[in-house]
């Protein structure tokens, strides 16, 4: 199936997610996660006007932002060691993985302009899952004062894979809770506005629970 088509799809479902919570659609951005398709599906979605794109290997973004002919908002979303900051650093609009002060350190030394992150929460507790605590978030936000390059938008977590709706619909509602405790801390330097959840098989619950960013890979650029 086309990315277009699929996109459609997506884009009703997100109406609905929205309809059903009292949200507007444009709260909502679609990350297009392509890590796992071709550099020509890459660029399908984005001439089905798709903006945002995202991948969790410093290599596979770096060809396909190469590979590309089209402009994209682009995303980090996996794991980020510090030795690969300097490779990704100028080439992001967006990391999704910050859980570690060697890594902020990085992204501060190496950045020319504050970089737009997103702090992982490991709510389900999953031993196979990155992320800190939410018990450790608020301390690890405030060592992050000192990195005046590293601009906290907002939480992301990956919830269990999983068919039971209330658990999934539990674990986004804690990372919103933890999102607005964060806001009545005002920290200067993490506005954290933005929640990172909801994947294919679960954005539409994430919408429901708060979601400003999903990540959806295998329902919009999929191949069939």
């Amino acid at each position: 199936m086309k990315v277009i088509d699929k996109l459609k799809s997506v884009k009703e479902n997100v109406r609905i997610a929205c309809e059903r919570s009292g949200r507007n659609v444009d709260e909502v951005n679609i990350v297009a996660v392509t890590k796992y398709v071709s550099n020509e599906r890459a660029q399908e979605a984005l001439e089905a006007g798709l903006v945002h794109l995202g991948e969790n290997r410093d290599v596979g973004l770096l060809e396909k932002r190469d590979n590309i002919s089209q402009e994209a908002v682009w995303h980090f979303i996996g794991t980020l060691q510090s030795r690969k900051v300097k490779n990704i650093i100028h080439k992001v609009s967006y990391i999704h993985s910050l859980d570690r002060l060697s890594v902020a350190s990085e992204i501060n030394k190496r950045a020319d302009k504050p970089v737009s992150c997103f702090v992982q929460v490991n709510v389900s507790g999953e031993e196979s899952k990155h992320g800190l605590t939410p018990q450790e978030v608020k301390a690890f936000l405030e060592d992050l004062t000192k990195f005046e390059k590293v601009k906290v938008v907002g939480l992301m977590t990956m919830a269990p894979h999983s068919d039971d709706e209330e658990m999934l619909r539990s674990c986004f509602r804690k990372l919103k809770t933890l999102q607005q405790e964060i806001q009545e801390m005002a920290l200067h330097n993490a506005p954290c506005t933005e929640l990172s959840m909801g994947m294919s098989n679960d954005y539409m619950i994430a919408i429901e629970e708060g979601s400003t960013f999903i990540r959806i890979g295998t329902a919009l650029v999929g191949e069939d």
